[in-house]
């Protein structure tokens, strides 16, 4: 048993030292609108990004996101904070979607992503609760496809709510992702076969869908080598 342990604590430590750590300075700069109206503004004291999707894309899960420009991410981990309001005009059936697109391929046509559903996380309705947190693959396998062919598999409960701070950690190894939520031990979501397979790759980006005033801040992406 110390040996395995041993083991294993040499294993994350090699894992730890392959990392390469970038934080990002969200700006116009860095970041390109996809579908999204975005906005640099102070929030509670900080300088965040604001990204609303664009009234004109009807259709859910597409891609709505703020793409950091010339990122390249393929496994490894990524971290941000997130705070989601319903806009005035949010339909019934709003969630206050906010969460993040990775692997995004140049043309946008490809992307995994895990996102939020806070409206979810405290309703007196447990089913809701069920679906508080989100994995789907674009074009593919939506949310709709991934909840009728394979129920309770891409979804989970986890505890939030509007318009509060959230951090997101996703880690990334190959077909594998794991969602945690403000600074938990144990993962909220767990993917064992994400969509695009092992060797996709592509750029990482500030996702939200339809009704949501989101809010992002200290991104911060470490890529394994």
């Amino acid at each position: 048993m110390k040996n395995l342990k041993y083991l294993v604590a040499i294993c994350v430590f090699a894992f730890s030292l392959n990392l390469n750590a970038q934080t990002f300075q969200l700006n116009s700069e860095v970041l390109q609108p996809v579908q999204v109206a975005m906005s640099i503004e102070k929030l509670e004291g900080y300088k965040v990004v604001k990204v609303v999707k664009d009234s004109a894309v009807k259709a859910v899960d597409e891609p709505t996101f703020a793409k950091v420009v010339n990122s390249d991410f393929k496994n490894g981990t990524i971290e941000v904070k997130v705070l989601s309001r319903l806009l005035k005009n949010a339909p019934e059936y709003s969630r206050g979607f906010i969460g993040l697109a990775f692997r995004i391929s140049n043309d946008n046509s490809k992307y995994e992503s895990i996102y939020l559903r806070p409206t979810n996380g405290r309703a007196q309705d447990q089913i809701r609760r069920n679906h508080s947190v989100q994995y789907y693959s674009y074009p593919d396998y939506k949310f709709d496809r991934l909840r009728k062919e394979n129920p309770e598999a891409y979804e989970s409960y986890a505890d939030m709510d509007l318009n509060k701070w959230i951090k997101m950690k996703i880690i990334v190894n190959g077909t594998k992702a794991r969602l945690y939520l403000n600074d938990n031990e144990q993962p909220s979501l767990i993917v064992n076969d994400l969509k695009l397979g092992p060797n996709a790759s592509g750029a990482i980006g500030l996702f939200v869908d339809i009704g949501t005033e989101g809010f992002f801040r200290d991104l911060v992406i470490s890529t394994q080598d």
